[in-house]
């Protein structure tokens, strides 16, 4: 596979105004590992080969259990999710798959007890921004396996 067009070189504006996305997103309180689970699962659902490969990488970098990676496509019927994560996964998939009825009222009825009005607002923000990543992604035929996570930094301890 070919890539087709670098998006970030051709569309630096646009491109910085999607990791400005990014940025608010790590400072709203979300669980890191939740704002992946959900990249990932809307990644699966996409079939965008470079954020799945980006995302299980960065899952994994922060300790993520190899087991809820692999059995992601089958949340519903793993005991490895919290109700939390899969309130969440549930408004991933409804948000995601949009056109399959719109988001149910039984789904907002499910994620409301785990989350406020505030988080949902940023988790439904967070589902739409790995969408167009995935789009742009797919788009543009951005070829997956050389993302590298980075390495979170070793507490500093002093003698």
């Amino acid at each position: 596979m070919e890539p087709r067009f670098n998006a970030a070189k051709v569309a630096p504006g646009a491109y910085k105004a999607m990791m400005g996305l990014e940025q608010y997103l790590h400072q709203t309180g979300l669980e890191e590992s939740l704002l992946h689970l959900i990249k990932l699962r809307a990644s699966q659902i996409n079939g965008c080969a470079y954020c799945i490969d980006m995302h299980s990488k960065d899952l994994r970098a922060a300790g993520e259990e190899e087991q809820r990676l692999y059995l992601l496509d089958a949340w519903r019927e793993c005991p490895f999710y919290s109700d939390r994560e899969r309130a969440a996964l549930a408004w991933t998939e409804a948000v995601t798959l949009i056109t399959n009825g719109h988001v149910p009222d039984s789904v907002y009825e499910e994620v409301r007890p785990h989350f406020s009005e505030k988080e949902l607002a940023d988790l439904t923000l967070a589902i739409a921004t790995i969408n167009a990543w995935n789009r742009l992604s797919i788009a543009s035929r951005v070829v997956p396996g050389s993302y590298q996570p980075q390495r979170k930094r070793e507490p500093q301890t002093t003698v």
